[in-house]
């Protein structure tokens, strides 16, 4: 009976996290439907309704507002004792969740993530990706990975790999009939793909030489806001993309897209892992940590 008590508990404080029954349902590893039955008998074991539910959205109800505000420190403490008891195990196991930038997460998926898999197979990695910074105590998570300079000051962080850069690319055959931008400023007179971020708004290309700074709002046929697809309107000859250096990497290097404005494009800070300070962390976290400073 306690174990389905908490099921249906993790299943309430997933959907109010991700906002979906199904993202909830695939992060807890569960059916949808099985997911919709934990809330709703918790909903009929408690006599109040937790969500407004429609084919559109999630919502908590002021009565389920409350309830995530009681029973998420105290669920939180029960998760903190159960990794305590872990902590006494020599074979890392269970799940570690981790949040990230996107891009973040395509660079540290490969020598990281998959590397940890491989070498810990008896470990589930939940990753997340999403364009905001999120508190990761409070939202569940074990580890974020974002930018140096992004990592809340109490938090304990770990440099990855090297500095970063941004890379403006083009194919060849879209500057065999358009003369490459020297500075920032033509690139208003180009076709370039533009990106929008998270919060709706288009993203400013940034540049940076000699302490001067410069954002372009450029203009261009499509607006996307995925680095993936992106990299498929360059390649295509649409127009002018602005990446992660890492994202084009392998392009650049068979040909597929020539770079430019490359002194204006300044090296950036690391990405870091981050986490909580924890005295007794399970033997898959310190697994996790381990790896990374290996790396």
């Amino acid at each position: 009976m306690a174990d389905q008590v908490l099921t249906r508990l993790n299943a309430v404080l997933a959907v109010a996290r991700l906002g979906s029954f199904r993202a909830a349902a695939s992060a807890l590893g569960m059916s949808p439907t099985a997911l919709s039955n934990a809330v709703g008998k918790l909903e009929q074991q408690l006599g109040i309704r937790l969500f407004n539910r429609t084919t559109r959205s999630v919502a908590l109800t002021d009565a389920g507002r409350a309830f995530i505000a009681q029973v998420g420190p105290a669920l939180r403490t029960i998760d903190e004792a159960m990794d305590g008891a872990r902590a006494h195990q020599d074979t890392p196991s269970g799940t570690l969740r981790i949040n990230a930038f996107a891009s973040a997460a395509r660079e540290v998926l490969a020598p990281l993530i998959l590397e940890y898999a491989r070498r810990f197979p008896g470990v589930h990695i939940d990753l997340v990706t999403e364009g905001q910074l999120v508190d990761i105590v409070a939202a569940g998570f074990d580890f974020g990975i974002r930018r140096i300079d992004f990592v809340p000051a109490d938090m304990i962080a770990v440099r990855l790999g090297q500095p970063r850069r941004h890379a403006v690319v083009a194919s060849p055959r879209y500057l065999a009939d358009h003369p490459p931008p020297r500075v920032p400023a033509d690139l208003l007179r180009h076709s370039c793909i533009r990106v929008r971020l998270p919060s709706g708004e288009l993203y400013r290309w940034h540049f940076e030489k000699d302490c001067t700074v410069e954002q372009v709002e450029v203009k261009g046929p499509v607006t996307l806001d995925e680095a993936s697809l992106a990299r498929i309107a360059v390649l295509d000859h649409v127009g002018i993309g602005y990446f992660m250096e890492s994202d084009v990497a392998e392009d650049l290097a068979a040909g597929r897209v020539v770079r430019m404005l490359e002194e204006w494009t300044p090296v950036l800070p690391q990405l870091a892992l981050y986490y909580s300070d924890r005295r007794n962390s399970s033997a898959a976290f310190r697994a996790f940590v381990d790896l990374a400073r290996e790396l």
